[in-house]
């Protein structure tokens, strides 16, 4: 369960962008429509970036939406992970999937305050996703460097979670609030081999107690 202490943090991170927005845009915010906004968002996180969703949720023109993602995105509350783009890989999707940095924030402004009902909720396995990713950026942030992450869609709907590139490799990850991990799942990873960097060893993130890399 998320305590009370803990509330008045998430509070103060949703009021912190109403201030700043105020000052950068005349007062232009509207504190119950930036709190629909900041909802649709998190509602939306782990998703590719769609302003009209967002701005229909919240009652906004998409120009607002866009400006107000860029509030939260200049406060360290959002972030956005980029598709790989490779010349020898066709067919790309161009859209950011949209994170944010707290998994906690997320769960308070989605009303997933009971660590129980979220584990069995319809968001679980998308919280699941943030935390990874939120995460992975965050642990190359604190050594100050720079996370060469990304993932991969095509327009025929093949997926993979997060591509990481390093050392002239890519390192596909898929990530699944599973205890039993189906093998075929890494199939998908072969999508990449058309690319110009050598496919790396490959990984399901799961609920299981043990994992074998491949």
């Amino acid at each position: 369960m998320i305590l009370p202490h803990s509330l008045s943090v998430f509070s103060e991170a949703v009021c912190l962008p109403l201030s700043v927005g105020r000052k950068e845009i005349s007062g232009a915010i509207d504190s119950l429509r930036f709190m629909d906004f900041i909802t649709a968002a998190a509602a939306l996180c782990g998703q590719m970036l769609n302003y009209k969703t967002i701005s229909d949720a919240a009652g906004i023109d998409q120009v607002t939406a866009k400006n107000w993602l860029g509030i939260l995105e200049r406060l360290g509350i959002v972030f956005y992970l980029h598709p790989y783009s490779n010349n020898m890989l066709k067919r790309m999707v161009t859209k950011p999937k949209l994170y944010f940095y707290d998994c906690g924030l997320v769960a308070y402004l989605t009303k997933w305050s009971d660590r129980d009902t979220l584990m069995n909720g319809a968001m679980s396995g998308t919280i699941l996703k943030n935390f990874v990713v939120s995460e992975i950026v965050k642990s190359y942030q604190n050594c100050g460097r720079e996370a060469f992450i990304y993932y991969y869609r095509d327009k025929d709907t093949k997926e993979i979670d997060i591509l990481m590139e390093d050392s002239g490799k890519l390192y596909p990850m898929e990530i699944k609030k599973t205890a039993t991990p189906q093998s075929q799942l890494t199939r998908v990873f072969g999508v990449i081999d058309k690319a110009t960097l050598e496919r790396g060893t490959g990984a399901v993130l799961c609920t299981t107690d043990s994992l074998k890399a491949r």
